[in-house]
């Protein structure tokens, strides 16, 4: 069976160069030694493509090639200083940083993350123009923590901001919704978005993890913008029981308040159960149900305009099985695949809805009758 789900993936995603620090760069100052693979090391996400080859689901898809941004895609959401830095370092002949100086990336880098930005671009235009029914595009490195003027958290340019961006201004769209999964905060897209009510930037998070400093309730935009910035911060240790309460209560209401020509999801994997930068409890098949609920909704709201742009995710064991589940349910696919940790990790925990995320939840859920 043969879908029109469209697929990104480039060889190049997989030669992002994170460096040999595990998190930090390694110092014999500070004694942090020098690891084979960082955290963010693309072979996670390398990983991820190869069990979609094996599975036999990437017969099912319709692959798109990915072609770079161009500087003026990337000037929709970013400084002119943070592209020319991006390309200057990239220059060196060790590479340089996205931003934060935990963000490593290699020499030619910058070609790299323009082609993540351009795979994105890329995911948004086929499904607006109707040439697939909705796209993954699994593109390295992210984006959703890029900021204006600077990279961080791994992110060089912010690619979903870039495919927004380029759906309202090239394509004609007039409202984009980002719905970010990722556990971490998308501060980068409200950042960015957060003076404008064009696009409606949701994120669900653990709360406090990363950046510590932003992704509270309180954070609900400015001006024009005000009350289309959504945080929804998740107290640690919740799994499908938390997401599927907050998606129900919080996400699925506001995005249809806001009936957006477009969805586009920040799909981390980093909630998972055996992410090492988090602490929450999901597993494959809540990503699957998450975005069954996704895939729902934009038929209702747009047109069936729904495109996930790969962010986070730091298992190479377990992140593979996650994105299996949901480019399935995406694709309306079922390849007989199971996920091999079930066993291990399905007696955990995380699918009861404890009393402390329902009350947080519901402090988030009043905030969606603000959106229009």
């Amino acid at each position: 069976m043969t879908s029109t789900m469209g697929y990104i993936w480039n060889t190049l995603y997989g030669w992002t160069d994170t460096g040999s620090g595990g998190l930090l760069p390694p110092s014999t100052d500070s004694l942090t030694q020098p690891i084979g693979h960082h955290v963010a090391h693309p072979d996670t996400k390398r990983r991820m493509h190869e069990l979609i080859s094996a599975s036999g689901l990437i017969d099912s898809l319709k692959q798109i090639d990915a072609a770079p941004a161009a500087e003026a895609d990337i000037l929709r959401v970013h400084d002119q200083s943070h592209y020319d830095r991006i390309l200057a370092e990239s220059a060196l002949p060790k590479g340089g940083d996205a931003g934060d100086g935990v963000s490593p990336f290699g020499h030619g880098g910058h070609r790299i993350a323009m082609l993540a930005a351009g795979g994105a671009i890329e995911a948004v235009r086929t499904v607006v123009e109707g040439q697939v029914s909705n796209a993954y595009a699994l593109i390295n490195p992210p984006g959703h923590h890029a900021e204006r003027s600077t990279g961080r958290g791994f992110c060089t340019f912010n690619n979903g901001a870039v495919a927004a961006a380029y759906a309202r201004d090239v394509l004609g769209l007039k409202r984009v919704a980002i719905v970010d999964w990722d556990v971490h905060h998308g501060n980068g897209a409200q950042d960015i978005f957060g003076g404008t009510a064009e696009v409606l930037n949701i994120s669900v998070h653990q709360d406090r993890c990363f950046p510590s400093d932003s992704g509270f309730r309180e954070e609900r935009g400015h001006g024009e913008g005000f009350g289309y910035t959504l945080n929804v911060p998740l107290p640690p240790g919740g799994g499908s029981g938390a997401y599927e309460y907050a998606f129900d209560t919080v996400v699925l209401p506001a995005v249809r308040a806001y009936k957006p020509d477009l969805i586009i999801v920040a799909s981390g994997f980093d909630a998972s159960i055996m992410d090492p930068l988090a602490r929450m409890m999901m597993r494959s098949e809540g990503f699957r149900s998450l975005v069954r609920k996704l895939v729902d909704l934009a038929a209702e709201v747009s047109q069936g305009r729904l495109v996930c742009l790969q962010e986070g995710g730091y298992s190479p064991i377990y992140v593979p099985f996650c994105g299996l589940a949901v480019i399935e349910e995406m694709a309306g696919v079922s390849t007989g695949t199971q996920d091999a940790y079930t066993p291990i990790l399905g007696a955990m925990g995380g699918d009861k809805l404890l009393e402390h995320e329902r009350e947080a939840i519901d402090l988030a859920s009043v905030l969606v009758s603000d959106i229009h």
